[in-house]
């Protein structure tokens, strides 16, 4: 799957115009690309259009126009949008109370290891977490955790021909299933898949 590259990505002047629509694209794009499993834990699974927006969003408000500072955005970025054998997701642990949040936080480390995939029929593929660099740390994880769930050629062929898949974390102190997502995010998905 290709990366984003600088001349793709609109000058801000452009982006300031072009902005509302391709806002409101995003977010329509984003309803089959999210995924909330349980209360508290929500997987947005990232393809080119969702990182190119965050891109574009980050050059906006940081006003970078420089090459130096568009290619560190792209840096940083462009991992997280698929490469064609895998899905991208980024994993958010909301807890709206701030204590709340803490308590939790100090209960779920590990958790971003112990999100899963699985096409029926095959073995569950547990996330490869924060690659960029360590979100937790003794005391408490992360509420944001970037995840990979790589996939091997069969479980591709078995979604192309209908395979169900499942999604969920199985972490001692939070557990859910999503046992079969709807058929509109399955699509989503699929596309980034080579």
């Amino acid at each position: 799957m290709p990366q984003i590259s600088p001349e793709t990505l609109m000058p801000l002047e452009l982006y300031a115009k072009a902005r509302p629509e391709f806002r409101a694209k995003v977010i329509a794009h984003k309803k089959d690309r999210t995924l909330p499993l349980g209360e508290n834990l929500t997987l947005i699974f990232e393809d080119e259009l969702t990182i190119r927006y965050q891109v574009q969003e980050m050059l906006r408000v940081e006003r970078i126009f420089e090459e130096e500072g568009i290619l560190d955005e792209l840096g940083a970025y462009n991992p997280l949008v698929p490469d064609g054998s895998n899905w991208k997701a980024t994993m958010l642990l909301e807890y709206p109370d701030e204590n709340e949040r803490r308590t939790r936080l100090a209960q779920l480390i590990g958790i971003e290891d112990k999100v899963w995939v699985q096409v029926a029929g095959s073995d569950r593929v547990f996330a490869i977490a924060d690659e960029d660099l360590e979100r937790e740390n003794e005391q408490k994880t992360s509420s944001v955790h970037f995840l990979r769930f790589e996939l091997t050629s069969p479980m591709i062929s078995a979604l192309r021909s209908g395979a169900l898949l499942a999604v969920g974390v199985d972490h001692p102190n939070y557990s859910a299933t999503v046992p079969r997502i709807s058929d509109a995010m399955c699509a989503s998905l699929m596309a980034d898949l080579a």
